[in-house]
């Protein structure tokens, strides 16, 4: 059983920097009263908030803080759960959430919402829905279990009966459903692998004998044809050679036809000077009649004999220079020449090594037709190698099948299994045995509120109405204030079957305005005697505007009023 005992909350809502403190196990009815704005309903979202890190109503989470403070909005409450305290701390600006145990802080390292989870699932065994649906009934956001989806109601009750845990095993085997048939799928993968294979094996070692003489016997015959094609291009490169050996032994002939033409363009030219020199001489002496230097006359005997004399130098000069051109000319034919031959020897070496390099193709591919067929001879030779090779697989393909049939039979329990854990399994069955109790209870309750129809649940928590008047009724047929009377008998039903089950038990029972609206004065007797003395371990707190009229009917009053702007507690 949760047995709440204490909640504080300072600038929470409209409540300020002084903690606003309830003690929750103290009185057995407590009446909580106050004007509209005073904060007599924020204990609903306080509660809520601490425990699930929502309110209650629907407010923001933002706007939870006190706006005048702005900050340090904080909310605790303690509970006890068989020997154990519990303290949950949580707050805004800055954020805190703290679970204590024992006096002892919980590991903060882990995320806030694996501490969520584990407060829902581990410490309180209930959610948000169930809670309020256990602990609240409101007129504000409270959803009534007849206005739940047929999903939701589900859900409440299997958290009510604690039969949850048959869904969470349903995942768990739906994901181990979904690994086992991946691992089938994939072993059937390897195993179709294995069959290609075995019938690539079974076709080789068919083969293996037919094929491989005659890839012997061809690959020799491809030897032959690349030894002969080398043989073909070894002549072809002797006689290229003998061809570059006559060329260069004709080169050597004409190798110094450039130097040849350097020294006969270099004597040119001085020859070429030195008639140039004679044949300014001639000129002199033919214009001239008196020396520059001496300033002597010359004679005409001396000019005429000096040109002549220089004439024929000239001349010797001139036949000179054209047997250098003959000379020139005859060299620079040697020197094309010889250039010519240099490109043809450039012109057989390419094709030797051209033809060098087929060979060294050849020889590469005579080696690897060697291995090819030193690789087929041991293969022949090595047939029982293969077979061998043969029976592994075969070997390993009957391992696979057994393990498949492992897996397979894995599915069935598995399949099964998830069969139990389903809606229709053995929760159906569980919710089946309880279904007779939860309706006698609602009925009991709805007699002791003066309201006699006959309502049912089915299995799938579709409700089933009978009244006097009319033989078929629904929820939505009756007035709002019928409608509050059947909410508070599932209400108190749930909290009976929660204390059978002592699951999700709790001391615990806050109702909002649920006499300021809906419950007529004669409604409003029945439920308070209810509570009084139908009620039992129970902490109830009703918050209503009727203070006059309630305040006689309860063992203890909390008023709230607004304060400078705060609610605060002020009896």
């Amino acid at each position: 059983m949760i047995l709440f005992k204490r909640i504080a909350y300072r600038n929470f809502l409209s409540s300020g920097n002084t903690p606003t403190e309830i003690f929750l196990n103290v009185s057995e009815n407590t009446l909580i009263v106050g004007h509209n704005g005073s904060g007599k309903s924020t204990l609903l979202d306080a509660l809520c908030f601490v425990l699930f890190n929502k309110a209650f109503r629907k407010i923001n989470k933002s706007q939870l803080v006190n706006t005048i403070n702005e900050k340090d909005c904080v909310v605790e409450v303690e509970f006890s759960i068989s020997n154990k305290e519990y303290k949950v701390i949580r707050g805004i600006k800055p954020t805190i959430f703290e679970i204590w145990i024992d006096g002892v802080l919980q590991n903060q390292s882990a995320s806030s919402m694996d501490q969520q989870k584990y407060l829902e699932d581990i410490v309180l065994k209930l959610n948000y829905r169930s809670f309020t649906q256990i602990v609240i009934l409101g007129s504000a956001s409270f959803v009534p279990f007849m206005q739940l989806s047929t999903s939701h109601r589900r859900e409440v009750v299997e958290d009510l009966l604690d039969i949850k845990i048959f869904s969470s095993m349903n995942v768990i085997l739906k994901e181990k459903i979904k690994k086992v048939n991946e691992k089938i799928k994939e072993l059937e993968i390897i195993d179709t692998s294995i069959e290609e294979k075995i019938s690539m094996q079974e076709k080789f070692i068919e083969e293996l004998e037919k094929r491989g003489k005659n890839d012997i016997d061809q690959n020799n015959k491809k030897i032959k044809t690349l030894l002969d094609e080398i043989d073909s291009f070894i002549n072809i490169n002797l006689d290229l050679d003998e061809n570059i050996k006559n060329i260069t032994e004709e080169q050597k002939k004409i190798s110094d036809a450039s130097n040849k033409l350097k020294k006969l363009n270099n004597l040119k030219g001085k020859i070429t000077q030195k008639a140039s020199q004679v044949s300014e001489q001639c000129n002199f002496f033919a214009n001239n009649t008196v020396c520059p230097t001496c300033t002597q006359n010359i004679d005409e005997k001396t000019k005429l004999n000096k040109i002549e004399e220089l004439n024929v130098k000239k001349n010797e000069f001139e036949n000179g220079i054209r047997d250098i051109e003959t000379t020139i000319i005859e060299e620079e034919k040697n020197q094309k020449k010889f250039l010519n031959l240099s490109d043809t020897i450039i012109k057989i070496s390419n094709e030797i090594a051209q033809n060098n390099t087929k060979i060294s193709f050849s020889q590469r591919h005579i080696k690897e037709l060697e291995y090819e067929i030193q690789k087929t001879s041991e293969k022949l030779k090595n047939k029982n190698i293969e077979h061998e090779n043969l029976e592994k697989l075969k070997k390993e393909k009957e391992l696979l099948f057994k393990k498949k049939s492992k897996y397979k039979e894995a599915i069935n329990y598995l399949d099964f299994s998830q069969f139990l854990m389903k809606d229709g399994g053995v929760k159906a069955k569980i919710i089946k045995k309880y279904i007779p109790l939860m309706n006698q209870q609602v009925n009991k309750y709805l007699q002791m509120m003066d309201f006699y129809i006959n309502f049912t649940f089915d299995e799938e928590f579709k409700e089933n109405i009978k009244s006097p008047m009319h033989d078929d009724f629904s929820y939505d047929s009756f007035s709002e204030g019928e409608k509050m009377r059947i909410n508070l008998a599932i209400l108190f039903t749930w909290r009976e079957i929660a204390k059978m089950k002592n699951s999700i038990n709790t001391n615990l029972l806050i109702m909002d305005e649920v006499f300021d609206s809906s419950l007529d004065m004669s409604g409003t007797d029945y439920f308070t005697k209810i509570i009084k003395y139908v009620v039992k371990d129970s902490n109830v707190f009703v918050i209503s505007h009727k203070v006059d009229e309630l305040t006689d009917k309860f063992d203890s009053v909390i008023q709230f009023k607004k304060v400078k702007g705060f609610s605060k507690i002020i009896s």
